[in-house]
């Protein structure tokens, strides 16, 4: 039998994503369902459930060989465990374990949502070809990855990079992670709308109050919309400078549905790296968009989940 399929989800807290991944990453079935985020733990793994089950269906499920899951984190892959910070009913969850059941006793890999994007975009995105980079997931929350030593690094737990709970801010507010001024509680798309709406922006006559809409009256002029994300962009700012200097990464990659803001965060965000970036070896890092779009979890779980087989190749 034929087993040239990877199977791969990508659990964030407002979707939850599943495909069949080829070896040169493509998608060739896919399936989704949104995250009910607030509810209870068994709830949640139900909608993963009802990914993996239509995958299943999909003729190409019998040339599957493994699983592959990017979750928001933190996780811990040695233990098989998530404990995301905006999917409260998941603590210490055994998500590899559910997976592994529903998904017919495939080997199954587990690495932080930040890392599968890593994954990604180190075979076919920005980051490829560089020996050091910083990939970030700036969505729902703000995640991370690193490559380094041209290697993918994923730390014991499979957390190494997670950028969204650097502290930016020693006196900022409470994040849900238990610390403040988190790179996260000011530069996630909630939290972009929510200052704005705060600083006495007003959603449009459609009533959307999204990251999204913020981002379009910034395009359009509106000074509280642009502020909110200047200051969102200060923050990823301070923590890219921050892991370069640890880690003479030599590029930072940035992707999640925040980025689809374009110019509006990527002009403020090159502003702020010229001004904490200051170090002679820091100072050439490069800001570049992600590749691999709004398939680089998937594409990255399916990635991280073959070296996981063949750490070899």
């Amino acid at each position: 039998m034929q087993t040239d399929l990877v199977a791969a989800l990508d659990i964030g807290g407002t979707k939850i994503a599943g495909a069949l991944v080829d070896g040169d990453g493509r998608l060739v079935a896919q399936a989704r369902r949104p995250t009910p985020g607030q509810a209870g733990g068994e709830r949640v793994m139900a909608a993963v459930a009802e990914v993996l089950a239509e995958l299943s269906a999909a003729p190409q499920w019998t040339r599957v060989s493994a699983l592959g899951i990017g979750s928001a984190g933190p996780v811990d892959a040695a233990a098989g465990t998530v404990s995301p910070v905006n999917i409260p009913g998941w603590r210490a969850y055994p998500l590899v374990a559910r997976v592994r059941e529903a998904a017919g006793g495939l080997p199954v890999t587990l690495v932080g949502d930040g890392v599968a994007m890593a994954a990604a975009e180190r075979w076919q995105g920005a980051a490829r070809g560089y020996a050091g980079a910083l990939c970030l997931v700036v969505s729902t929350g703000v995640g991370g990855g690193l490559v380094l030593g041209g290697e993918l690094h994923t730390g014991p737990t499979g957390n190494a990079g997670h950028i969204g709970h650097v502290v930016v801010d020693m006196d900022g507010d409470r994040c849900p992670c238990g610390s403040r001024g988190c790179v996260e509680r000011i530069a996630s798309g909630p939290n972009i709308a929510a200052r704005a709406l705060a600083g006495g922006w007003l959603p449009g006559p459609d009533g959307d109050r999204s990251a999204a809409a913020v981002a379009a009256a910034a395009r359009a002029g509106n000074g509280v919309a642009i502020a909110s994300y200047e200051r969102a962009a200060r923050a990823l700012a301070a923590g890219i400078a921050s892991t370069a200097a640890l880690a003479e990464i030599e590029v930072a990659v940035v992707g999640g549905g925040v980025a689809r803001a374009g110019e509006v965060l990527f002009a403020p965000l090159r502003r702020a790296m010229a001004e904490f970036a200051t170090l002679s070896f820091v100072r050439d890092l490069r800001i570049l968009p992600a590749r691999t779009g709004t398939d680089a979890g998937l594409v990255g779980a399916a990635a991280a989940c073959r070296e996981a087989l063949h750490p070899a190749r």
